[in-house]
């Protein structure tokens, strides 16, 4: 099979589910998508540790570092950021922020478009999202559209079809394929592809 070549162009279909830590299934209700995603940015650090001898390196080892995920959206929808964060809420409609927080844990999947139509599909298996600053800015001559932010830290979790944990699962689909997606959904969530769109 030859080598693709094609580098992305854009990004879609964020999707998130909070994970049911009790066991009796993989997620906590249905698994939800916040539309109009504009970036994301996944860190996965490593670090070479060097060992020495005879005034030279005797041996390379590899340290995995934080995965840290960075995502910019159109607009965070209320009622996403109480899931992720974990957000009380007052009869009112009011919600806040403390310090004894503690945000469940979620897993996300979100694509990688390409101009001939393929996607590259991206997991992240467990992690929390942490509170968003707020920030505003006034209206002057011309209209500007002020995106949210939010931030996550990931970890490696058990996951289907590996031997190992696992923190960044991905696959790719050609124009017109779901084969990596559907596998890439049960391997996250443990539930299929949505076929309605929320």
């Amino acid at each position: 099979m030859a080598k693709k070549y094609r580098a992305s162009t854009g990004v879609d279909e964020f999707y998130y589910a909070i994970l049911n830590e009790t066991g009796v299934t993989l997620i906590e209700g249905a698994v939800e998508r916040i539309k109009f995603l504009q970036t994301i940015e996944i860190e996965m650090g490593q670090e070479v540790t060097r060992a020495y001898g005879d005034n030279k390196v005797a041996e390379l080892a590899v340290s995995a570092g934080n995965i840290s995920v960075t995502g910019s959206f159109h607009k965070l929808p209320t009622e996403d950021l109480v899931r992720l964060l974990g957000i009380e809420k007052t009869t009112e409609g009011l919600h806040g922020f403390g310090s004894n927080d503690q945000p469940p844990y979620a897993a996300c999947v979100f694509a990688k478009t390409h101009e001939d139509g393929s996607k590259e599909w991206v997991g992240l298996a467990k992690g929390v999202f942490l509170r968003p600053n707020k920030s505003g800015q006034t209206k002057e001559e011309g209209t500007e559209f002020q995106s949210d932010e939010i931030t996550a830290e990931f970890m490696d979790r058990d996951v289907d079809g590996f031997t190992d944990e696992k923190s960044v699962i991905f696959g790719v689909d050609a124009k017109g394929e779901t084969a990596a997606r559907d596998a890439l959904f049960e391997a996250i969530f443990g539930t299929g592809y949505p076929t309605t769109t929320p």
